[in-house]
C-alpha cells in the first residue's frame, strides 16, 4: 500500500504525464457524453443535456483540483500524510461523502440568488443560464488553480449563477441581500478561522510545548484535545454531512427525534458521547507509550493520526456538501429537460450524483497536487500541532456559524487557519526576539553614532589652518578615514542583521495578497465569465 502511495505522488508531482492527464479527463468526458446522451433518449432537447453534463464534468473536475486542497492541504504540509496518501484518502471520502451523504434532492439555484419565477416559465432560458454557471465556475477555477490561488466553489458558482442571471433577467432577478451576506463571508470566514486556529495553536504550545516535562503534559492534554476535535468533527458532520439523509436515519434509529435534519442538541450529544469514548483511548494509548522524547518533535507525532481522520472527515463533509456546486445546475437541466418546466427542487438521478463525485476524484488525482502544495507549504511552514489548530478552526467554525445564522466559506475557514497559526508564529517569534532585535538596535545605533563622531572629528581637522597641520595632524586625519572606513563596513553588517530580523515572516506575504485578491474577485469575475457564454449559447440558439 505504501509503495501505491509512493508512485501515485511521484506521478502527480511529474510534469512528464500530462499527456497521460489529458487522455485520462478524454476519457472521463466521453463517459459522461454517452451516459448523458442515453439517460434522456430521443428527447429533443437531449443536446442541451449533453453540452450541460460536460460542463458539469467540467466543473466537478475542477473542485477536486482546487477545493479539496484545503482538506488535505494542512495534513501534506505537516507530513502527517504523503501527497499520494492524501489523494488517496480525499479521493474515497469525497466520494463516499456524495454518494452516501450528497442527498436525493438539490436546490436548482444555489444560495437562493436569483428568482426562478422571473424566467417565466421559459425552460430554454433557464437551461442556457445554468450551463453558463456551470462552464463559468468551472473556467474561473481552472484559472485560479493554474495560478495556485484556493478559491470559494461555492463563491465560483454563486458568481456564475448571478451572472448568468443578469444576463437572462435583468438585475432585478438577483437576491442582492443574500449576495451581501455571501460577501460578508468574505471577512467572516477567514476572521473566525484564524481566530480559533490560533488559539488552539497558542493553547497547545502553553500547555505543552512551553512545559519543562513535554511528555508528562502531552499525555495530559493530548487526549482532552483530540477529544474536542472528536466531538468538533462528530457535531459537524451530523449538523453538514447527514442532514439530507437524516430522515432515514431517523427510520432506523426510532429513539431520535422524528426531525427532518439534526437539530444542534443532537448533533453535540452524539458528539459528546463519541468524544468520551475516544478520550479514554486515546489517554490509555498515549500513557502506554515508552518511547517519547521530551522534545517537540516526539510530541509533534501525537497528532498524526488525528490529523488523518481530521482530513478523511472533512472530505467526506465537503463531497457530501460541495458536489451540489457541480451537480446543482446539472440536476436542474436535467429537471427542466424530462419534465418540461422550471423548479426550484429537482432531484438528483444516480448518473448525475455519479459525475460529480467521480469528477471531483479524477480532478483531485490529476491535478489536485498543485494546490495542496500551496495551501500545506507555500502560505507558511505546517507542523503537526499547527495543521491540527487548522483543523480544529475548521470545524468549530462551521459549527458556530450555522448556530449564529452566518455565512461562511470553508475555503476561507481552511485557509484563514493557516494564515491564524502563521501570524500567531510571527506574534510570538517576536515576543521570543524582541530583546535580541532591540539590543542589535541599539549596536546599529552606536555604531552610527561613533561613525558619526568619527567624521566630525575628522572635519575639525581638515578645517584646520594649514599652518596648524602638523604631522601628527596628518597622522590622525590617515588614522581616522581607516576608522570610518571599518566602522562604515561594520555599520553595513550591523544593518543586515538587524534588516534580517525584521523582515523575518511566518506568512509569505506574496502568497496572502495573492489568495485574497482572489478572493475578492471570484463572484465579480464568475458573473462577467457566466453572461459572457449567455449571451454566446443565446446568439447561437436565436
Amino acid at each position: 500500500m505504501l509503495k501505491m502511495f509512493s508512485k501515485m505522488e511521484d506521478a502527480a508531482e511529474s510534469s512528464e504525464g500530462d499527456f497521460l492527464k489529458f487522455g485520462v479527463v478524454i476519457i472521463f468526458m466521453i463517459a459522461v457524453l454517452v451516459i448523458s446522451y442515453n439517460s434522456m433518449g430521443e428527447l429533443p432537447t437531449n443536446a442541451f443535456l449533453v453540452i450541460a453534463a460536460l460542463f458539469g464534468a467540467y466543473m466537478a473536475m475542477n473542485i477536486g483540483a482546487n477545493d479539496v486542497a484545503n482538506n488535505v492541504g494542512p495534513a501534506v504540509g505537516s507530513k502527517a500524510l504523503t501527497l499520494g496518501g492524501a489523494i488517496v484518502i480525499a479521493g474515497i471520502f469525497e466520494a463516499s461523502g456524495a454518494f452516501i451523504a450528497g442527498g436525493d434532492v438539490v436546490g436548482t439555484i444555489k444560495k437562493g440568488i436569483i428568482d426562478i419565477d422571473a424566467f417565466g416559465g421559459d425552460t430554454d432560458t433557464f437551461i442556457w443560464a445554468m450551463m453558463s454557471a456551470l462552464l463559468a465556475a468551472g473556467l474561473w477555477l481552472n484559472v485560479a488553480t493554474k495560478f495556485g490561488a484556493p478559491v470559494s466553489t461555492t463563491h465560483s458558482i454563486v458568481g456564475g449563477v448571478m451572472g448568468a442571471g443578469i444576463a437572462a433577467g435583468g438585475f432585478a432577478i438577483v437576491s442582492w441581500g443574500t449576495m451581501g451576506k455571501i460577501a460578508a463571508s468574505w471577512v467572516i470566514s477567514p476572521v473566525l478561522g484564524g481566530i480559533i486556529a490560533a488559539i488552539f495553536l497558542f493553547s497547545i504550545k502553553k500547555n505543552i510545548v512551553f512545559k519543562d516535562d513535554k511528555v508528562d503534559s502531552a499525555k495530559f492534554w493530548v487526549p482532552i484535545y483530540v477529544a474536542i476535535m472528536t466531538w468538533a468533527f462528530t457535531t459537524y458532520l451530523t449538523l453538514k454531512g447527514l442532514k439530507k439523509i437524516w430522515p432515514d436515519i431517523v427510520d432506523i434509529l426510532a429513539f431520535l427525534p422524528d426531525e427532518k435534519k439534526p437539530s444542534f442538541v443532537v448533533a453535540a450529544i452524539f458528539g459528546l458521547i463519541l468524544a468520551t469514548i475516544v478520550y479514554l483511548f486515546v489517554s490509555r494509548a498515549i500513557k502506554a507509550k515508552q518511547n517519547l522524547m521530551n522534545d517537540r518533535a516526539s510530541i509533534n507525532t501525537l497528532f498524526t493520526i488525528p490529523l488523518i481522520f481530521s482530513a478523511a472527515l472533512l472530505s467526506f463533509a465537503h463531497g457530501a456538501n460541495d458536489v451540489a456546486n457541480a451537480i446543482g445546475p446539472l440536476a436542474a437541466i436535467s429537471d427542466a429537460v424530462s419534465t418540461g418546466g422550471i423548479s426550484s427542487k429537482a432531484s438528483i438521478p444516480f448518473w448525475v450524483m455519479a459525475i460529480g463525485a467521480l469528477g471531483i476524484v479524477v480532478g483531485l488525482a490529476l491535478y489536485g497536487p498543485k494546490l495542496i502544495k500551496t495551501v500545506g507549504s507555500e502560505i507558511t511552514e505546517l507542523d503537526q500541532m499547527r495543521a491540527f489548530s487548522i483543523a480544529m478552526a475548521a470545524a468549530i467554525t462551521v459549527i458556530i456559524a450555522s448556530q449564529l445564522g452566518l455565512p461562511v466559506s470553508s475555503t476561507h475557514i481552511a485557509i484563514g487557519g493557516i494564515f491564524g497559526v502563521g501570524f500567531l508564529r510571527e506574534y510570538m517569534q517576536d515576543h521570543k526576539e524582541v530583546i535580541k532585535l532591540d539590543e542589535e538596535e541599539k549596536k546599529l545605533e552606536r555604531e552610527e553614532n561613533r561613525l558619526e563622531q568619527y567624521r566630525d572629528n575628522l572635519q575639525e581637522l581638515l578645517d584646520l589652518d594649514d599652518e596648524k597641520k602638523d604631522k601628527k595632524v596628518y597622522k590622525q586625519i590617515g588614522k581616522l578615514y581607516d576608522m570610518i572606513d571599518k566602522e562604515e563596513t561594520l555599520l553595513e553588517e550591523e544593518k543586515l542583521i538587524v534588516d534580517t530580523l525584521q523582515k523575518k515572516k511566518y506568512v509569505k506575504r506574496d502568497a496572502f495578497k495573492k489568495i485574497i485578491a482572489a478572493w475578492v474577485i471570484t463572484v465579480p469575475i464568475a458573473a462577467v465569465l457566466s453572461a459572457c457564454v449567455f449571451f454566446m449559447i443565446r446568439g447561437m440558439m436565436l
